[in-house]
């Protein structure tokens, strides 16, 4: 326990249990598009899924991920017929 807070002091906290469910759901829906982009030749389908796979890495505040993630899903949506 007290390497937990050591790590604290100096700024390395342990994501939430929200944070991780969310970069595992927009990893695996980023993925998805992805796959559907390149085999459809969809440019933006591919592009959005790099950009759900990828963006979990430079975000660092949970509301902000859910805010992110939800606005490419619509996009995702949006774009996905």
């Amino acid at each position: 326990m007290d390497e937990l807070n050591q790590l604290a002091t100096l700024g390395l906290v342990l994501p939430s249990p929200a944070y991780l469910a969310g970069a595992i759901l927009f990893g695996i829906i980023g993925y998805v598009a992805f796959r559907r982009g390149r085999r459809t030749s969809t440019a933006s389908l591919t592009w959005t899924g790099v950009a759900l796979m990828l963006y979990p890495y430079a975000v660092s505040q949970t509301w902000l991920l859910w805010a992110v993630g939800a606005g490419l899903c619509a996009w995702l949506y949006i774009r996905w017929n």
